[in-house]
């Protein structure tokens, strides 16, 4: 029986279990490698100066970093500029991004996702915490959604005590 002015945390009582991925993006380095730094007079990129640099390359910084690969310079750079760093890096980390701080916001986010233990949301009722500062929001969002459809019975986004249903497993 409730008693008159006994206050009843229904959200707590509701058994929502809330995703929010801004705790798994904390914990993600990066590092970039610019490509300009490995140019030629600002201009070319040579083999055998960039596969010399290469091998005096630290992989070790790179271990379980996601890392960027870019040229910030206006130079043309040969595909095999970037097959010769995948071939080193691949071995240390497996979270690469060409391009730009976009492309490399989406590989953070990727591997964040991929860090989420599955097992802790089946058949649960999850919350995916609206607020933050997630960059690339929208991708976040649809990336996570379509990693924990498999998995839950029910998905809403916001805060537990204000949600917008987006998904229910049908019986």
């Amino acid at each position: 029986m409730k008693t008159e002015g006994t206050i009843v945390n229904r959200v707590e009582k509701s058994g929502l279990l809330t995703i929010d991925l801004q705790d798994y993006l904390m914990d993600i380095e990066t590092r970039i490698i610019d490509l300009k730094d490995y140019l030629f007079q600002g201009l070319v990129l040579k083999e055998k100066d960039f596969r010399g640099a290469l091998k005096a390359l630290d992989g070790a910084q790179f271990k379980d970093a996601a890392v960027l690969i870019t040229c910030t310079a206006d130079a043309i750079i040969p595909a095999w500029a970037y097959m010769l760093l995948m071939s080193k890096l691949s071995l240390v980390t497996q979270s690469i991004a060409i391009g730009n701080e976009a492309d490399l916001e989406r590989v953070v986010i990727d591997h964040a996702i991929d860090k989420i233990k599955w097992s802790d949301y089946a058949d649960a009722k999850v919350v995916i915490k609206g607020c933050g500062s997630v960059q690339q929001r929208d991708y976040a969002y649809a990336k996570l959604t379509q990693a924990l459809l498999p998995h839950v019975a029910s998905m809403m986004y916001g805060e537990p005590c204000s949600t917008v249903p987006v998904y229910k497993k049908p019986k």
